[in-house]
């Protein structure tokens, strides 16, 4: 019998129990979504989220003006922010790992990232 491995099974390597982190930069509101014009990366970052979560991923998105705990308990994030300022956010961490920064990834990107993960 072979023991298969699936997405949930990787733990992550610091004290988030998301596997997929968004830091974001200072938003207006927690998603970016507000006021008179709507910004399309933001809008598919958040349906990148949503199809996430519908796969069973815990995700997780944090502003440093509204969780600036999130940040300052990861080490490698709080590194990136020391050195590069707000030019970093920003920065994608999956399973406790930094991944991408100063842009969001796509989906295929996390999906992409998930799988090599697990190989």
């Amino acid at each position: 019998m072979t023991d298969t491995m699936t997405l949930f099974d990787a733990p992550p390597t610091h004290a988030s129990t998301a596997v997929v982190e968004f830091f974001d930069p200072p938003m207006c509101c927690p998603t970016g979504l507000c006021g008179p014009t709507l910004d399309q990366t933001l809008l598919d970052v958040n349906e990148m989220i949503l199809a996430l979560q519908a796969e069973g991923l815990t995700v997780a998105r944090y502003q440093m003006t509204g969780q600036p705990q999130a940040f300052l308990s990861n080490p490698d994030v709080m590194r990136l922010v020391r050195e590069q300022q707000m030019a970093v956010l920003p920065i994608t961490v999956v399973h406790g790992q930094v991944v991408k920064v100063s842009a969001y990834p796509s989906l295929a990107e996390i999906k992409s990232i998930l799988t090599g993960a697990l190989a």
